[in-house]
């Protein structure tokens, strides 16, 4: 089972972190955009729909990464307090009921909207550049793969919990920003003891 979550795991992350770079040409894109509308007075047709359609991808392709690392949302607030093995039998519990049909018609209807799409060369409707959309409508479909897969992995990581009482972390490749000045100040009032 743990050499499936870790293959899950490094599998979320390797796409997590390849579509991050989606940032990058967004950023590049917007930037773009912005200096040819106001200083060269010379808008583009199509800035909105791909600046639109990269955010959409990053945030789908993004979803499984941030499921492995416990990154969405819950209600910690009560379930923080609960041991490990009540934490991991309702987290099985909710799996079964709620994500995995929930994911499962992710998959089915995102399968669905591609193919029209892709049927009638769908483009965007939003501008008159016409952009194409009908890739990005099979950006669901690979998104609810991955977060179905992904989510196998956190089944198989609640069932380790509920037998072995501990949770198996996923391996650590970013640090939240918070923690890492949590962390220094620590090593900072530490230091200043010595």
């Amino acid at each position: 089972m743990l050499g499936f979550v870790r293959f899950a795991d490094s599998l979320s992350a390797w796409f997590g972190k390849t579509f991050g770079w989606l940032i990058m040409l967004m950023t590049v894109g917007v930037t773009y955009e912005v200096i040819v509308r106001y200083i060269f007075n010379a808008p583009t047709s199509w800035s909105l729909d791909v600046s639109f359609i990269m955010y959409g991808t990053l945030f789908m392709m993004g979803g499984a990464y941030t499921l492995s690392r416990g990154g969405h949302v819950r209600g910690d607030f009560l379930y923080r307090l609960w041991p490990v093995r009540a934490q991991a039998s309702v987290d099985l519990l909710l799996y079964l009921i709620f994500f995995f049909p929930g994911v499962s018609a992710l998959i089915f209807a995102g399968w669905k909207y591609a193919a029209r799409s892709f049927q009638y060369g769908e483009v965007s409707v939003n501008s008159p550049a016409g952009i194409p959309i009908f890739q990005f409508k099979a950006v669901i479909v690979a998104a609810g793969i991955l977060l179905f897969f992904q989510g196998i992995a956190q089944v198989m990581r609640c069932i380790m919990a509920i037998r072995d009482g501990y949770w198996t972390e996923a391996e650590e490749d970013v640090e939240e920003t918070e923690q890492l000045l949590i962390r220094e100040q620590a090593e900072k009032a530490h230091a200043h003891e010595a």
